[in-house]
């Protein structure tokens, strides 16, 4: 493992165990501690993604780069939301998953040489497509928290006793409004699509577009329901997960196949 990615994973690993403290103080804020140790974790991880993917001969995106640059920027927008509000369990799990990403890279090397230098447009539209997935994967972890949640009021007994967790509206109105911003970012990554790449239904990518299609239809179909028909509750957390996963699949259900299985 690179000097850079250690520092990473132990910084991530740091941070993550505060993060996973702070979940049993009922009056614990985001720590100065926290905040610092994320930092260091992130600046290092960026160092590790420009220095694995920009610093070469084009760009080296095998499907565990395009992962860790995911996980970089669901990492970063998840410190950031937390200053403001308290994200529960978020910065553990993405920060734990960070970890294994790093592992999984060191131990599972690939490359996949682009030049997205010779087709900026090209370059526009990944950007948007990986913004608008790591929202929906930050959406998602609201959804299965409001679920926990939602799950343990039904049941008329109080969340795990001293567990640090938002209130049901506080994760309900976050969970809407990472899906609100995902959605356009998402529609933008599909408009983008059909004007710059030439091969978006071609054989071997047409897959992609059809997912990618699906997705936006259950998003835009679930925002339709919230806004207009008052939908709350398990219908909302279902619909987020399959559209999540349809994502999933979209982006990244082939490469790994190809680049991981085989």
């Amino acid at each position: 493992m690179s000097q850079l990615a250690t520092i990473s994973v132990v910084f991530y690993l740091l941070s993550g165990l505060l993060a996973s403290r702070q979940l049993f103080s009922p009056q614990a804020k985001l720590s100065y501690q926290i905040i610092t140790l994320s930092s260091v974790a992130l600046l290092s991880h960026a160092a590790w993604l420009y220095e694995n993917i920009f610093l070469i001969n084009g760009q080296n995106l095998p499907i565990l780069n395009v992962v860790s640059l995911v996980s970089f920027l669901i990492a970063a927008l998840s410190l950031a939301i937390n200053k403001k509000i308290n994200t529960g369990v978020l910065l553990p799990i993405v920060y734990g998953f960070n970890i294994v990403n790093f592992i999984a890279v060191v131990y599972l090397p690939s490359h996949y040489i682009t030049h997205l230098e010779d087709n900026p447009q090209v370059g526009s539209h990944i950007i948007l497509a990986l913004l608008a997935y790591a929202m929906m994967v930050i959406a998602s972890l609201f959804a299965l928290q409001l679920a926990y949640v939602d799950y343990r009021l039904k049941k008329h007994r109080s969340p795990i006793a001293g567990l640090n967790l938002p209130p049901l509206m506080t994760l309900e109105k976050s969970l809407f409004q990472f899906i609100l911003i995902g959605f356009v970012l998402l529609s933008c990554t599909l408009v983008t699509g059909f004007m710059f790449l030439d091969d978006m239904f071609a054989s071997e990518s047409a897959h992609k577009a059809v997912l990618t299609i699906v997705a936006w239809v259950i998003y835009a179909t679930l925002l339709w329901g919230h806004f207009k028909k008052g939908w709350r509750g398990r219908l909302v957390i279902y619909i987020t997960i399959v559209g999540s996963s349809m994502l999933t699949l979209a982006y990244f259900g082939s490469r790994f196949v190809r680049e991981i299985i085989l």
